[in-house]
């Protein structure tokens, strides 16, 4: 299986440990992954609300260029990424004047061709839980995460078209088959506050305090996510009292596989997960 690579600003800044630990998931998987050429910001997280012409424009210059490579199915790992990529598409498919205007901005082709996929949706439907569970090595038991997919992954349904906008379930399957013993609780898609974390860190720090209070009612003894956004907030935003170790789910998928680079991700959290991990053996 072979598919373009859309990294983002975030996955060769602050979120190094995801684009490192989707790469190395994805070459034991048997997924070839293909970067973008010349590739740009999709506009995440401040297009959007400065110039709408502007917050198409950006992500579908990415995607005209994924159309031109050849290959068409493009993974798109951080979740505001995935967003913005899925609302242009979606704007674009419904909007012929739009879609003229945006073709002259961007001076290429756009066919809206491109079909847009996260990593847990590839992982899930197309490689198969099957296939994840025989390149397990290491169980993760012990393990007591939840699943927190924030907002942009499912929302607004009608346009990202990806999992059960109400109760998603993929990512929880994922880790269950890695030997983590999921627990459930009902805040997988609630807002952590995003970009506000700079401007209003007093609603962040509220809104994290109170995912990371049900997270422990719900027994997790650790936060897995697949949002750089969200990944930043949780892991340095949590009261002292209330912190918990926090994790990309490929780090976990990587950590299960056996493959090297672990540790120095791990490094990278503000939130240092290695007593955790070396109170239950896994590291």
């Amino acid at each position: 299986m072979k598919v373009s690579y859309y990294p983002g600003c975030s996955l060769h800044g602050t979120a190094k440990e995801y684009d490192q630990s989707v790469k190395a998931v994805c070459a034991a998987l048997g997924i070839e992954l293909k970067e973008v050429e010349d590739w740009s910001c999709c506009g995440a997280t401040a297009a959007h609300s400065t110039n709408f012409n502007l917050s198409v424009a950006l992500p579908a210059r990415n995607l005209a260029s994924i159309e031109a490579s050849g290959l068409n199915e493009v993974l798109v790992p951080c979740a505001a990424c995935f967003n913005r990529f899925k609302s242009a598409q979606h704007h674009l498919a419904h909007d012929d004047k739009l879609r003229g205007e945006i073709t002259k901005i961007i001076g290429q082709p756009y066919r809206g061709s491109a079909v847009i996929k996260h990593p847990i949706g590839v992982f899930h439907d197309d490689v198969g839980l099957d296939r994840i569970a025989e390149k397990v090595v290491k169980k993760l038991t012990g393990l007591k995460p939840v699943s927190y997919y924030g907002c942009l992954l499912v929302r607004p349904p009608e346009v990202c078209q990806f999992e059960n906008y109400e109760h998603p379930y993929m990512l929880d399957d994922v880790l269950m088959v890695l030997g983590a013993d999921v627990k459930q609780w009902s805040f997988k898609t609630d807002c952590c506050g995003g970009s506000l974390t700079i401007s209003r860190t007093e609603i962040v720090n509220r809104l994290v305090d109170r995912l990371m209070t049900m997270a422990r009612e719900a027994g997790a003894n650790c936060v897995v996510t697949a949002c750089p956004v969200c990944m930043a907030n949780l892991d340095a935003r949590a009261s002292e009292n209330l912190k918990l170790p926090v994790f990309y789910f490929t780090e976990l998928m990587a950590l299960a596989f056996g493959l090297p680079g672990t540790s120095n991700w791990l490094k990278l959290h503000m939130v240092d997960p290695t007593p955790l991990m070396g109170g239950l053996g896994l590291i």
